[in-house]
């Protein structure tokens, strides 16, 4: 049975090694991780991105653990998974995943339905900030 042994909403900066630390156990044989970190361009965007302002609903800490229950499903998978919250710069880390699994299919499967259920059913919203000032909001997810 899944485990899912951090699921967090967090202002303060993102650590992977917590993350991995979240998720070691003997029994597995295989960790996943993703970094998901500001960019300075969008395909939106008409200017380079300086800045990304993640805002969050207040029920965004139980959702991300509902989402990350979902996307381990049925398999033995442990799971650790962060989203940060505030401004962030170019470079800075807005999303970490850890999965652990005895394989490394269950590990990648369960690592990337997350990021993408995230990006789809978080509610965290972003407001994109170009070089020049301009800012656009952008829906659901990150």
């Amino acid at each position: 049975m899944a485990v899912v042994v951090l699921a967090e909403v967090s202002a303060e900066p993102l650590d992977l090694a917590a993350h991995l630390a979240a998720v070691a156990d003997p029994a597995m044989g295989a960790e996943t991780t993703f970094v998901g970190r500001v960019r300075d361009h969008d395909p939106d965007a008409a200017r380079e991105v300086a800045a990304l302002e993640y805002s969050a609903h207040p029920d965004a800490p139980a959702a991300l653990a509902r989402i990350a229950v979902a996307a381990a499903g049925d398999t033995e998978a442990r799971v650790a998974v962060s989203h940060r919250v505030g401004t962030l710069g170019v470079g800075d880390v807005a999303v970490v995943i850890a999965v652990a699994s005895p394989h490394r299919a269950t590990a990648f499967q369960v690592c990337r339905a997350l990021i993408e259920s995230i990006k789809t059913d978080l509610p965290v919203w972003k407001k994109q900030v170009e070089i020049d000032g301009t800012a656009t909001w952008l829906g659901l997810g990150g």
